[in-house]
């Protein structure tokens, strides 16, 4: 590639002054985009803003005829980008190292934060480096577990280098949970901060439920609909859910299977399960209703990094049956408020969905109790841990500028 072509973070309260940060946020993905990196990562820089904080939004142009977003804590910096094989929708950004060292130069940012590791994320990471820019990154996304899927199991050994390299040369590197912090460690990552993700609960409720979306689907009051949320990617596991959809069916010829979401297995999973219905892409409150009206979520897959969806449908009063990593593995206490399955065994993530689909009473139960840990899950409490790490890393650099007064860290051993 060329240029131009183990710690926690615990907050004790919100800090009560400060002077406000200039954050580089550089990343190359974003809505409208739709997953979970993209709606996470809008939701710390609309937290980061609301805190007092100006930001710098860099990423690649979606659209050929896009204007940069202008306000008052806002700053939009777009660049070129490449479209995603297989991802038409989604591009990935160019390198663009001597553009933002003269952009920065000009106006130069008290920390970088890099999102995600491609050719921007890494042009970024050169830039701030030949500026002694302070820096924190993201480990949001199991690229080197990808590989296998696609054929190109050979490819994680470098992937992986290459994924700590990156890290490593940031100031602090944000991971969303303590399962994943250990994991990295054992493999060499450097200055892991965990830092949590949270959940809309006004927007994710149970109250969105909707007769007339559930009969669009074939669905009476009465029968059991089965919910699946996300790419419809050959990572996601997603025959694991096929599965267990035919052995409910066996038992239960009015089960319904919903798939949201779109990608490049949507038409191999259609042949394989014509009776599913493929509801696509959604955003919202729409998508907050395909929750809602569901009655069991099923989530198959062994490469999340978090897995926003497994809270979105925890709030929505789903009970998740789910493998025991990720989101799941951290909010999810098996028997309590979902059904947790030892990776990697399909069979048994097909025995625990067809055990929940023939149980009603104990779908609600566990629905109710799944809503209630979801409430605990809140965007401002993550977002003073994201602002807590950036802190950490202009300390780190030996700038501890708008450190704020009342924000204590601890960095247990």
């Amino acid at each position: 590639m060329h240029d131009d072509a183990a710690d926690a973070i615990v907050v004790d309260r919100p800090p009560a002054a400060r002077r406000p940060l200039r954050i580089a946020v550089v990343t190359e993905t974003y809505p409208p985009e739709v997953n979970g990196v993209s709606l996470s990562l809008a939701r710390v820089v609309q937290g980061l803003q609301s805190r007092g904080h100006d930001l710098q939004l860099v990423r690649p142009r979606q659209q050929p005829q896009q204007v940069p977003e202008a306000g008052p804590r806002l700053q939009e910096v777009l660049t070129g980008g490449w479209p995603i094989p297989g991802y038409p929708k989604l591009r990935m950004g160019v390198p663009c190292r001597r553009a933002l060292v003269q952009r920065w130069t000009q106006e130069r940012p008290d920390v970088v934060h890099i999102a995600t590791e491609g050719p921007l994320g890494w042009s970024a990471l050169r830039a701030a480096r030949q500026l002694g820019l302070p820096t924190s990154s993201d480990f949001r996304t199991n690229f080197h577990a990808y590989g296998r899927h696609y054929g190109l199991g050979w490819l994680a050994g470098p992937i992986r280098l290459y994924l700590r390299w990156f890290h490593n040369r940031a100031g602090r590197t944000m991971v969303p949970t303590e399962a994943l912090r250990a994991q990295l460690e054992a493999l060499g990552f450097e200055r892991l901060a965990v830092v949590s993700r949270g959940v809309d609960t006004r927007l994710f409720d149970p109250a969105r439920r909707s007769a007339a979306l559930r009969a669009s689907w074939g669905a009476g009051d009465d029968d059991l609909v089965i919910v699946y949320v996300g790419r419809l990617a050959a990572e996601k596991n997603l025959h694991a859910v096929i599965a267990a959809y035919a052995a409910v069916r066996e038992r239960d010829s009015k089960a319904r299977l919903v798939l949201v979401g779109d990608g490049p297995l949507r038409e191999e999973l259609r042949r394989s399960c014509p009776q599913a219905h493929f509801a696509g892409q959604r955003r919202g409150e729409d998508l907050a209703a395909h929750y809602a009206s569901g009655d069991l979520f099923a989530f198959p897959s062994l490469t999340e990094t978090f897995g926003n969806v497994t809270p979105e449908a925890m709030a929505s009063a789903l009970p998740v049956v789910a493998f025991d990593t990720a989101a799941a593995g951290q909010l999810i206490r098996s028997g309590v408020n979902g059904s947790l399955v030892s990776p990697p065994h399909a069979a048994a993530f097909v025995d625990a969905v067809v055990r929940l689909a023939a149980d009603a009473p104990r779908r609600r139960a566990l629905g109710r109790a799944a809503r209630e840990t979801a409430q605990s899950l809140d965007w401002d409490a993550v977002v003073a841990q994201f602002e807590a790490v950036l802190v950490r890393a202009l300390e780190g650099a030996g700038r501890p500028r708008a450190l704020p007064s009342a924000l204590t860290v601890h960095a247990p051993r």
